[in-house]
């Protein structure tokens, strides 16, 4: 499953790094650069170009959504 997403700021960040750290299954996020991150490592996510939208991948729907909505919090 993957959902792209916007991520305006670094409090959304750290959403997601606490969404995916509850997950059983990988989180992984893209970014446009081609460049991938393990959404529950905080140092990883910074690595990351945020001025685009990017993308998050994970095998569960259930937790997909769930790390998504960490964003609309």
């Amino acid at each position: 499953m993957v959902r792209q997403v916007k991520v305006s700021n670094f409090t959304e960040v750290q959403g997601i790094v606490s969404a995916a750290t509850k997950c059983r299954n990988e989180v992984g996020v893209h970014d446009v650069k081609g460049s991938v991150a393990d959404a529950k490592s905080i140092l990883g996510m910074m690595s990351l170009d945020f001025s685009q939208p990017v993308k998050i991948v994970c095998e569960d729907e259930g937790e997909l959504n769930r790390v998504v909505s960490s964003l609309q919090q």
